[in-house]
């Protein structure tokens, strides 16, 4: 599911789950586990990408049709602590974006510290309401912490995708590359934050966070049970499937 190797201080993390890193129970939590391990290690950052031309694309929507409300009741929960253990992790995180990140997918690589995309190679975005479902509190969180307040409502609500210019533009993204240059920008970038003192790093990211976990802190169980209670409904889960169906006639 993931490849793990370092370089000096860097550690790098390749997933590797099927041919479009869909999140399913399983990959969300050996993805929060690869972060815990690293946090305990003598790595200082991290570099989180993809395979191909794909970084994530998103839920595993058929395996969660076909698993239906018990399967979602255990899934949400991998899916917030997934979110929660990148975005706080306390050593820097870069994400190299290879390619597609849709939906779940963007919002793991919106966890990260700096987003380097690889160029033209994909497109960036939450369909989330085009599939019909609506964002658990950390996933909502998260794409409001990282991306430009004035296209905000817009990304949500559109549940469009954009080419990676587009994304740099809405804050999708922090930085747009050649596509051969993409793992050398994200390694400069994760050394040189490697550099900053581990502590004082980890208290600073911490104080930039605040205002989610303030708001999680407020609001989140009330809308996780909310959301919960929508992902799991007959009618939703219906939808889901018709989009599935939609979609893998299209390819």
């Amino acid at each position: 599911m993931i490849e793990r190797t370092q370089q000096g201080e860097v550690a790098i993390l390749t997933l590797a789950h099927g041919k479009a890193n869909t999140l399913d129970v399983e990959f969300c939590e050996a993805i929060a586990a690869a972060f815990k391990e690293i946090e305990a290690s003598s790595a200082r950052a991290v570099v989180m990408t993809g395979q191909g031309r794909i970084f994530s694309a998103g839920v595993d929507l058929m395996r969660l049709t076909a698993g239906g409300a018990d399967y979602v009741r255990k899934f949400l929960p991998a899916l917030h602590k997934l979110y929660d253990t990148v975005f706080h992790h306390p050593k820097p995180v870069i994400a190299a974006v290879n390619g597609h990140a849709i939906a779940g997918g963007c919002v793991l690589q919106c966890c990260a510290d700096k987003r380097i995309a690889a160029k033209d190679v994909g497109r960036v975005g939450v369909t989330e309401l085009q599939v019909g479902v609506p964002f658990p509190a950390m996933a909502f969180e998260v794409m409001r912490f990282s991306t430009s307040p004035q296209y905000f409502p817009d990304i949500i609500l559109s549940g469009a995708t954009f080419a990676t210019n587009e994304a740099l533009a809405r804050g999708l993204v922090d930085e747009v590359v050649e596509p051969d240059a993409l793992m050398e920008r994200a390694m400069a970038a994760a050394q040189t934050l490697a550099k900053l003192p581990p502590a004082t790093f980890g208290f600073t990211k911490g104080q930039i966070r605040q205002p989610l976990i303030d708001r999680m802190a407020k609001d989140g169980a009330r809308v996780d049970a909310i959301a919960a209670q929508i992902w799991t409904d007959a009618v939703t889960l219906e939808r889901v499937g018709a989009y599935v169906a939609k979609t893998l006639k299209k390819g």
